[in-house]
């Protein structure tokens, strides 16, 4: 790779001077045009999430995690004091902004659509970096100051994210969504580290390696893991070749950084660990009780890649690029692999007409995450080893993104993990599209990588499209089709959801606020309203969501827990949200708490009982 300083110098000396010269005004033209496209993908992509907000409120992911962020802002510290199965970051963060700002719902939803925005933003520019090396885009926007093929295919590739953005589906802060965006901060410092060839870079985006792993464990670990194995093959590569390549030197010095970052960081988190919740606590929590509760079995892992639609898509791709080896010179070939390589695409388009119920139509769109994995898989693999090709960050990037990958299926699978991670398989598709653009120059069919990134562009706006507004991944709650209720409580401000379970809720707000002293401890089953962000409240029950992931009680320790936190007050809601009820041993716990607590009131969908 050749400095971006040095490629122009040596323009110079091959007597372009004049060309180059008459460039450097041009260049103001691609700097705005990437600035207003930049300021489109983030208003596009926060306004979905605004919009999403406007109309759904999920209640059970909303209250994990604001109330968890409650115990935060007042100082309770998880895993030494409470159980707690996620990383802190997410929450830290939410809590943070309760500190700052107050109990706001909507100052969350301002955080959701920022972030949301940001992350498609990044997505585009880690896409163009993979997209194109450095020195070629240098040397093209000397010689023209435009934008180049590769600046309109990263955004191709970007620009569904404004509907499949991280929260854009789901679209409140949560753990999914955090971790996906601090997994595209963390790529984009490292590609900037490595073309900038910068010491400073490479330590900040060493220490950004580990934010993921402190946002979601199973998404996070997987990628600092593969990270830093990418990082050590390529500083032992730019270590083989220092004495015979001038730019390995930069190389080595980036790269080296990036693993002193990521040693530092994990000092330092160890030390804060050790001096606030403990190591041992952090570890069983997070690590061991987690997989016990979530870890799936390697069966369903397994299960995306025996979807049916693979018998088909992989053949396709597979005859796609024959006909471009071996029949490249011939026009009728091109098109036949062109057609080959849309038909996955294009039949995903036709599932719009060909089903009407949203379940199906977003099978026809999740069968398209295994193609691209299996894919981008086989092609990083024959990229690094096949071609034998120098290692380096870039294009070890596919196979970071993959694990990362693989490490959210651990958690729910293809339907229930992808819905805030479509970025990464978007930075998959522009590394396939970098690695089909020689073969198709080749053949002299240049136009199939546009016309392919433009029929992936378009199926995944339609659908994407049609998939965040059926809200189809949200089917796990009830959205029934009723007017939207707003709260007249000032903390839920921003929040609306259609049906009566707000309005039900506010009816429970005012009946604590008349009946229920500030102090007094509280349980609530299942604890899937905000209450007590809504209130201010200071949580006194170690669990606050009776949920067999992150409830460890069994129902004569959950009664017995309630009695040493002198618990006086127990609410149990009867017109749940969420379409299925999570509570672990529900009638056992209800028999065992009854036998100590009385009902006092029956309100609207819930009924509260007094010690």
């Amino acid at each position: 790779m050749v400095d971006t300083a040095a490629e122009v110098t040596a323009l110079k000396h091959s007597g372009l001077r004049s060309e180059i010269s008459a460039s450097e005004p041009a260049r103001l033209a691609p700097r705005l045009s990437e600035f207003i496209a930049g300021v489109v993908l983030f208003a596009a992509t926060a306004c979905v999430v605004l919009w999403q907000n406007a109309h759904v409120a999920v209640f059970w992911d909303t209250s994990y995690v604001l109330d968890s962020a409650i115990r935060f802002a007042h100082g309770q510290m998880p895993y030494r004091d409470f159980p707690f199965v996620h990383p802190p970051l997410t929450f830290l963060v939410q809590a943070a902004i309760i500190r700052l700002t107050g109990r706001v719902f909507f100052h969350h939803v301002v955080y959701a659509a920022v972030a949301g925005g940001l992350a498609t933003v990044l997505t585009w520019r880690i896409a163009l970096g993979m997209l194109c090396g450095r020195a070629a885009t240098a040397h093209t926007r000397a010689r023209r100051g435009a934008w180049t093929a590769e600046s309109m295919l990263a955004l191709l590739v970007a620009a569904p994210l404004t509907v499949l953005g991280i929260y854009s589906i789901v679209p409140i802060p949560e753990y999914d969504g955090d971790c996906a965006f601090c997994i595209l901060v963390a790529l984009w410092l490292m590609q900037r580290a490595e073309a900038k060839r910068s010491v400073v870079r490479g330590l900040v985006a060493g220490v950004a390696l580990y934010l993921p792993l402190f946002t979601k464990q199973n998404m996070g670990l997987p990628f600092l893991a593969a990270s830093v194995v990418a990082v050590l093959v390529a500083l032992i590569s730019a270590a083989m070749r220092r004495d015979e390549d001038s730019a390995a030197q930069g190389d080595l010095r980036a790269l080296a950084a990036i693993l002193a970052g990521v040693c530092a960081t994990l000092v330092a988190a160890l030390l804060a660990l050790h001096w606030t919740a403990g190591i041992r606590n952090y570890f069983y929590w997070t690590i061991t009780f987690a997989g016990e509760r979530r870890l799936p079995a390697l069966d369903a892992m397994t299960a995306v890649f025996r979807d049916p639609a693979l018998m088909w898509t992989l053949p396709c791709v597979a005859a796609a690029l024959g006909l471009l080896f071996a029949a490249r010179r011939f026009r009728w070939a091109q098109i036949a692999a062109f057609v080959l390589l849309a038909a996955p695409f294009v039949s995903t388009i036709a599932s719009l007409v060909i089903y009407d119920d949203a379940d199906s139509r977003g099978d026809s769109l999740l069968a398209l995450w295994p193609l691209v994995l299996v894919v981008s898989g086989v092609a990083a693999i024959v990229n690094q080893v096949g071609m034998r090709r120098r290692p380096s960050l870039r294009a070890m990037f596919p196979l970071i993104v993959l694990a990362a990958v693989a490490g959210t299926f651990m958690s729910q699978q293809l339907w229930g993990s992808t819905y805030a991670i479509w970025p990464l398989p978007a930075l998959l598709v522009a590394d396939l599209l970098a690695v089909l653009a020689p073969l198709a120059a080749r053949a002299e069919s240049r136009w199939l990588v546009p016309a392919l990134a433009a029929v992936i562009c378009v199926t995944l706006m339609v659908c994407g499209g049609f998939y965040t507004a059926s809200e189809e991944r949200l089917s796990y709650v009830d959205l029934p089709a009723a007017p939207i209720a707003h709260s007249a409580f000032p903390a839920l401000e921003g929040m609306s959801t259609p049906g009566l379970y707000l309005d039900e809720f506010d009816e429970l707000l005012r009946y604590a606020a008349a009946n229920i002293p500030q102090n007094d401890g509280l349980i609530l089953i299942p604890g899937e309203d905000p209450f007590y962000f809504a209130t201010g409240r200071v949580p006194k029950f170690p669990v606050l969501l009776f949920d067999p992931t992150t409830d460890p009680y069994s129902p004569a320790e959950t009664a017995a827990l309630a009695r040493t936190q002198n618990i006086r007050w127990l609410i149990v809601k009867r017109d749940l949200q969420i379409r299925a009820d999570p509570t672990p041993n529900r009638d056992a716990t209800m028999q065992t708490l009854m036998g100590e607590f009385t009902v006092t009131a029956h309100l609207r969908g819930y009924d509260v009982y007094h010690r």
